[in-house]
């Protein structure tokens, strides 16, 4: 019995990820599939498929193992060249990827005057860069669930990031390729139009965002409508299908717009810097003149791109892509047959649904009302924006005459993004699945797809769907995790056996004296990277209390990032932080309602609750004005210091001269000014947790301390070292574990 495409494809995917990201749950799920397909289809069948996925579990091994080597090469790099449309300069920081020899490497460059800032900002010829360097490995993941920017780069076949101390010497080379043109057109656009209309060009005709855009990039985030400048199909299919019917008219015949088209593909995925969803797209697009149509041509597609970039199913957008490939291919007939607008609707309601456990594995939140945004602003830019920016770049480039005066339709949207946006901000945190459960909605959701219009079954997946999103949203273990922010303090306890949360501290980024112009940098939170993150991966969308111990900005810094993206009850702080009109005016952004920390004030959490032990008096909000906690959790005291110091902690040890302590985190992040002998001596905890920064400038924590702790054998926990650190109670205790 012959196999069709669709079933070789199945399997090729899962052999794929057995390979690339093993688990034992993957190795398991292939096996009831092959076991599935042998009582299905017979055991013929299944030997001619295991034939065809020897050979392709082979080139994946092939592929894998020259990943290993290239990864633990080691080699110097003197001269770079950079990939020109990579380039991106924010301040006195300039990022691209570059070449040397047969690899490729992630680079960063300190400028250090305006001219070369200038330089990089307008280059748009081939160079090669001799230069003075060092080489070291991107960083690996810090915190549970959170992003690992070396796996990323490995996906990109990038194995180092280089840092160029020094350019020596600079030489002009004489090429052309798709990419220099992809820069010069970009170039052209921020240079001959004014933001946010250029912002919107290069967005949509090239695949191009600047740093510019990070701020209305985030509100369409936060509505569930950024996928609409992820180039996709809708801007291939305008493409592609303006280029077939010009050359109708011109008298051309089929078969020969067939093969033009496949060069002019080629063209237009290297301008638009040969994103996966592009090429997907157009691969899709070629195969259909071919003959080949709905799950075939998905199936073909998929071989296809695994042949021209062998990982792309490592990557979000990859994924996605061929995700939502599938399901259009799956649906395709009954979309056709619909109007233009009902298809349109039809479309993103399916597409909508059937991703949401991709989404919520990568992004962790879903926004109900993206379906009707997607509806609505998909009519703005597919049959406005697309061609009517195109016309306009084209004229420009013909004429040299720009319409600037568009760009007020530019503003105007921005701002109606702006107003919906401050309707509908906060979208549906549902958590990060975990394997198994995230298999399984998968399954679910395959069967819900295929059972569609059986009644009975579609409501009783539905159900089992919705159960699954239940347990994603409410974890069953009460946990306290010290997240790993970089120099700073954050440290949070969620307690879903009663449905209360407390974060202690934001965090922030410490700013080092006054910025000249070039160092003016577009800069996002902290918080944006790793706490925000880490609390919506574990369900998180609304915090009962947030206690800002004082008003340091390694503490607090980063409070309306947070509340920019989670709803926040109710911040508790100091008499004495409240003297800083600064920190009062951040208070008031929050819209939160604003505790005054009192002694022997208790937060409700897990089977008791944490008790203010100080300040006692008003202070200045500062180190020795923090916010004491302390707390006898399922059988275990956690003191939580903030960044109090000496001074503080004798005051404390007069005031509570026998004070039990198990679990000790250490003030000021580990400062030879804080846990000093006698308050260690005197609280005797057996573990004491220090956040600090990675290599940080201040040389947290301090021999002095962590002598200290180990005379008093003391077990210590440090970010620096492990990441983020977390206690979950089990049955029968609390269970630490690290990122590292």
């Amino acid at each position: 019995m012959d196999l069709p495409t669709i079933f070789i494809a199945y399997f090729s995917v899962i052999i794929y990820y057995t390979i690339f990201r093993f688990s034992y749950l993957i190795l398991v799920y292939l096996v009831i599939s092959l076991l599935a397909l042998i009582w299905h289809n017979g055991i013929g069948a299944c030997l001619k498929l295991s034939l065809i996925l020897f050979v392709f579990a082979s080139i994946c091994m092939v592929i894998k193992q020259q990943e290993t080597n290239d990864f633990a090469r080691e080699t110097k790099v003197t001269e770079i060249t950079p990939i020109l449309d990579t380039i991106q300069v924010n301040g006195d920081q300039v990022s691209f990827r570059g070449k040397s020899g047969k690899q490729i490497y992630q680079v960063y460059y300190k400028v250090p005057t305006e001219q070369e800032q200038q330089y990089f900002m307008t280059l748009s010829q081939s160079v090669v860069l001799s230069v003075s360097s060092q080489l070291e490995l991107a960083n690996q993941k810090r915190n549970f669930n959170g992003f690992d920017y070396q796996t990323y780069l490995k996906t990109q076949n990038i194995y180092r990031v280089l840092t160029i101390d020094q350019i020596l010497d600079i030489k002009t080379k004489k090429s052309w390729s798709l990419p220099l043109l992809r820069r010069k057109a970009i170039l052209f656009c921020e240079q001959n139009f004014p933001q946010p209309m250029s912002a919107y060009m290069t967005g949509l005709l090239f695949g191009h965002l600047g740093k510019d855009f990070d701020e209305m990039g985030s509100i369409y985030t936060s509505l569930g409508i950024m996928h609409l400048f992820a180039l996709t199909g809708m801007q291939v299919s305008f493409f592609v299908d303006f280029l077939r019917k010009g050359l109708f008219r011109l008298g051309f015949r089929r078969d020969v717009v067939d093969l033009f088209q496949i060069p002019f593909s080629i063209f237009y995925a290297g301008m638009t810097g040969c994103s996966v969803s592009v090429i997907r797209s157009l691969i899709q697009k070629v195969l259909a003149n071919f003959g080949s149509k709905h799950l075939d041509n998905f199936s073909l597609t998929l071989f296809l791109l695994f042949l021209i970039m062998p990982k792309f199913l490592l990557t979000t957008g990859g994924t996605l892509s061929l995700l939502f490939a599938f399901v259009i291919s799956t649906f395709g007939d009954r979309f056709e047959k619909l109007p233009k607008y009902r298809k349109l609707l039809a479309e993103s309601l399916t597409l909508s649904l059937s991703v949401l456990p991709l989404l919520i594995l990568y992004f962790h939140n879903f926004q109900p009302f993206s379906i009707l945004f997607t509806f609505v602003f998909s009519f703005l830019f597919d049959v406005l924006f697309l061609p009517g920016l195109s016309l306009i770049f084209l004229l420009a480039m013909a004429t040299g005459f720009s319409l600037t005066q568009v760009n007020m339709i530019f503003q105007w949207l921005e701002g109606l993004i702006k107003l919906v946006d401050s309707w509908h901000h906060y979208p549906l945190i549902l958590g990060k699945p975990t394997a198994f459960v995230f298999l399984a909605m998968l399954v679910v959701t395959g069967f819900l797809i295929d059972q569609w219009f059986k009644l009975k079954v579609r409501y009783s997946l539905l159900l089992i769907l919705l159960s699954l999103f239940f347990v994603t949203k409410n974890p069953p273990l009460p946990s306290i995790t010290m997240v790993d922010i970089g120099q700073g303090d954050s440290i949070f306890l969620q307690d879903r056996l009663n449905r209360r949360n407390i974060l202690i501290d934001t965090g922030g980024r410490v700013q080092f004296g006054a910025t000249k112009k070039l160092q003016e940098r577009t800069t996002s939170a902290m918080a944006d990277k790793t706490l925000i993150p880490y609390l919506k991966s574990i369900g998180v969308s609304e915090i009962d209390t947030l206690v800002v111990t004082h008003t340091d900005e390694d503490h607090m810094g980063d409070l309306l990032a947070v509340a920019n993206q989670i709803k926040i009850k109710r911040i508790l702080t100091s008499e004495g932080s409240l003297k800083h009109a600064k920190f009062v005016n951040l208070l008031k952004k929050t819209h939160a309602k604003i505790l005054v920390a009192h002694v022997g004030q208790r937060l409700k959490i897990f089977d008791r609750y944490l008790e203010v032990l100080y300040p006692l008096a008003s202070g200045d909000g500062k180190n020795n004005d923090s916010i004491v906690l302390h707390g006898k959790l399922y059988g275990k005291n956690f003191l939580f210091t903030g960044d109090l110091e000496e001074p503080g902690e004798r005051e404390l040890l007069a005031h509570y001269p026998i004070l039990a302590v198990d679990v000790l985190k250490a003030g000021h992040h580990g400062s030879k000014t804080s846990s000093s002998e006698p308050f260690v001596k005197a609280i005797n905890p057996s573990i004491a947790l220090i956040s600090c920064g990675l290599d940080n400038r201040y040389g947290h924590p301090s021999t002095e301390t962590l002598t200290t702790f180990r005379r008093y054998g003391i077990q210590i926990f440090r970010t620096d070292e492990s990441g983020a650190i977390k206690f979950e109670k089990n049955s029968k205790s609390w269970h630490i574990s690290t990122v590292k």
